[in-house]
């Protein structure tokens, strides 16, 4: 059996790539409800349509089941733009991101 999150992860990574589930089955050339009846539990892709579907939302299948990176096409994106940096401005991101990220830890409350 296939897990809930299966069908719910297609449909976000579809959204957050701007395709809807017609112009999706469309493009893997399957009839335009092929991924309606995915995300609605009707129907399993074909491990070679899996595929397809993942090379579609450029994205790979490590990253369709990386369900604690949200926006794995962003995050890939944003990867491809590291790589074109400098050594000194790659320290200098990196140091920012870690402190975005210290502001978003929730600190801990002092017990009295």
């Amino acid at each position: 059996m296939i897990p809930n999150k299966f069908y719910s992860r297609l449909s976000d990574l579809r959204i957050q790539r701007n395709f809807s589930a017609r112009d999706l089955s469309l493009s893997l050339g399957q009839s335009a409800g092929y991924i309606n009846k995915i995300e609605n539990k009707k129907s399993v892709p074909s491990m070679l349509m899996f595929f397809a579907i993942c090379e579609q939302l450029n994205i790979s299948p490590k990253e369709y089941f990386d369900d604690e990176v949200e926006n794995p096409g962003l995050l890939q994106e944003a990867v491809e733009e590291l790589k074109r940096l400098k050594p000194e401005q790659l320290r200098h991101l990196l140091a920012v991101m870690k402190d975005l990220n210290a502001s978003n830890t929730p600190k801990k409350s002092k017990k009295t």
